[in-house]
């Protein structure tokens, strides 16, 4: 298998003791090596250890994350994009580099691309379509669904 750099990635096994140093870091991002050595009855050096080992092999990464409406962004868009006359992946390159795009995905079915975008408010929403992404080479088609309500919002987590 290869990621999106096209390196390969060879999986790393999780034993119980790394899934649950993730528990711990994921209710408490703020916890220490030491508080987290002392909740599992382990030594902090092997709790950096452990925690270097998965950075290094990209199986999870340590980060502070923003909560968009808490900055001002109080909307929220699914975009279905139709792309013609260019490849999928390089306007989805072009996508990716407008601040309000939170993820472009590559996609099977009826659309190319799906992207999610985060604007401050409604009237935001033609300049977007009209203006920037409707004028990258390529975009033919786009399909804005509007977030009515967040019922589920896991940023970067994936099931243990």
């Amino acid at each position: 298998m290869q990621l999106r750099s096209g390196k390969p990635f060879v999986p790393t096994a999780l034993d119980d003791l790394d899934t649950s140093i993730i528990e711990l870091l994921r209710s408490n991002g703020r916890a220490t090596n030491q508080e987290i050595a002392q909740r599992l009855s382990v030594t902090a050096a092997t709790v950096s250890a452990r925690l270097r080992r998965m950075e290094e092999s990209r199986v999870m990464r340590v980060v502070a994350v923003t909560d968009f409406a808490a900055v001002g962004y109080n909307v929220l868009i699914a975009l279905g994009v139709k792309v013609h006359g260019r490849h999928p992946r390089d306007v989805a390159r072009d996508l990716a580099k407008l601040p309000e795009v939170l993820s472009v995905n590559e996609m099977n079915g009826e659309y190319d691309l799906e992207l999610l975008v985060a604007l401050h408010d409604f009237s935001e929403i033609n300049m977007l379509l009209s203006d920037h992404i409707s004028g990258i080479a390529g975009v033919s088609h786009l399909s804005p669904g509007v977030a009515a309500d967040i019922v589920k919002f896991e940023f970067n987590v994936v099931p243990l």
